[in-house]
């Protein structure tokens, strides 16, 4: 842990759109700058492994979809770890369920981070494919900007880099994992 601030970005790069999370946190880490100190983490489906995230930050964002099939394709959510654990978020996948299931318990602790998850809804997380739909694509830039957002509230100077990673060379990464790329963060 090198800061107070954690952004985790979760999913499932084999399915579609489920991996948009992970993309997200795969470009931040790429064509950012944070002041202060901001740890990036590829939280792909953590399951229990979320736990010690939530109890070792003060502050974590998750970046993720929402299967909300009452939202259009592209809606951007921000929900906070209260409004998640008050069955406000959407448990349609298990990543989704997940997530909660461990707020839920972490809540119960002595110490559990202060959390909010930015949502987008996906198009596709069937198809077996590493990509993001053309649908997904039209709201990119704009569920980036949410992120960056959130983690401006949070007292982080979130500064662009001039030479920036496209979202499909970060696609390649993560469908053409290496050594040289960390298995695609």
């Amino acid at each position: 842990m090198n800061a107070n601030v954690a952004l985790i970005g979760s999913g499932n790069a084999f399915f579609m759109d489920e991996g948009v999370g992970l993309y997200a946190g795969k470009y931040l880490k790429e064509n950012f700058t944070y002041e202060p100190a901001l740890d990036i983490i590829d939280g792909g489906t953590l399951g229990f492994g979320l736990m010690p995230l939530l109890q070792e930050y003060e502050v974590v964002i998750i970046a993720n979809t929402s299967s909300d099939d009452s939202q259009a394709v592209g809606t951007v959510t921000v929900l906070s770890g209260e409004e998640l654990i008050a069955n406000q978020g959407i448990k349609k996948t298990a990543n989704e369920v997940e997530i909660t299931e461990m707020l839920q318990i972490c809540s119960m602790a002595n110490h559990c981070a202060s959390t909010t998850m930015i949502s987008i809804v996906p198009e596709d997380i069937i198809s077996v494919c590493v990509d993001v739909t053309p649908a997904l694509r039209e709201h990119w830039e704009r569920y980036i900007d949410v992120i960056v957002e959130e983690l401006t509230k949070c007292g982080i100077t979130v500064t662009q880099k001039s030479d920036v990673m496209s979202l499909d060379e970060i696609l390649e990464q993560f469908a053409n994992p290496s050594i040289e790329h960390g298995k695609g963060f």
